[in-house]
């Protein structure tokens, strides 16, 4: 397994100074940020720049106001546009795909008024058309579509790696694992990854409380012995709050999860 680490939370002005910092403090790649208005295009020059300079950068995480779930219609339709734009760029750098959960921060049968404008048949139409759409574009250019699961506060459609791998009708559509989510998710985590493990494309990783492992109280040693055990061999994302200075923080994070590896 290799370490990759979101671009924001490396210091640096350029991705070529984030990835010379990240590969220093222990990190292989760099996870890439995806924002909407097509702004991930437009950053296309700046990162084969990047790319002819050995920066590794294998993946995106969406990074947008609305999603492929949303209620309304013409945003859904802006998503599917978007991310079908960030799956061409990726594409383009030789990477491996676009995550993407169903919604975020858009509804929580958790919190009033509990029950959602759009009912789970519907919930699921929408999904799988979207899904469907992304998934054959995706595999066109050779790269894959990846459904994240979302705790139950952020998200009310997908929330476990179950979930999420029941929409996977397609090679090109596959799963991202988030251990915090997991963490509030799963009845047990490591079975849930032994289960999802031929759909199981990418991890994300951040502690109990979100912030960077080694934080918490998960159990590091389990899931990374687990993942290890199913044979994935893919990247493990550092997707957090950091507590402290990155440039202390980072190098101590590596560490940590390099000493299970």
């Amino acid at each position: 397994m290799k370490l990759a680490v979101q671009e924001q939370l490396l210091p640096g002005r350029t991705l070529q100074e984030k990835f010379a910092f990240a590969v220093d403090a222990g990190f292989d790649a760099i996870e890439l940020r995806g924002k909407g208005d097509f702004q991930f295009a437009t950053r296309l020059t700046e990162l084969k720049r990047a790319l002819a300079d050995g920066v590794v950068m294998p993946t995106v995480c969406v990074d947008m106001p609305h999603f492929i779930g949303d209620f309304d219609p013409a945003k859904r339709k802006d998503a599917i546009q978007q991310l079908r734009s960030q799956l061409t760029v990726i594409a383009e750098l030789g990477g491996i795909g676009v995550m993407t959960p169903a919604s975020w921060g858009q509804f929580s049968r958790r919190l009033p008024p509990f029950e959602p404008p759009r009912g789970p048949e519907e919930d699921r139409e929408v999904l799988a058309e979207a899904l469907g759409l992304l998934g054959e574009h995706a595999q066109r250019n050779g790269v894959k579509i990846m459904l994240e699961p979302l705790n139950r506060y952020e998200n009310h459609m997908v929330n476990t790696l179950a979930e999420a791998v029941s929409y996977c009708s397609m090679d090109s559509v596959k799963v991202v694992g988030d251990t915090y989510h997991m963490n509030i998710e799963e009845d047990d985590p490591c079975r849930s990854l032994v289960e999802a493990a031929p759909y199981l494309a990418h991890m994300q990783i951040s502690e109990s409380n979100r912030n960077q492992p080694g934080t918490g109280h998960l159990d590091w040693g389990a899931q990374l012995a687990t993942l290890d055990a199913i044979g994935y061999d893919g990247y493990l994302a550092l997707e957090c709050r950091l507590r402290g200075e990155p440039e202390i923080v980072l190098p101590q994070t590596a560490a940590f999860v390099r000493k299970f590896l």
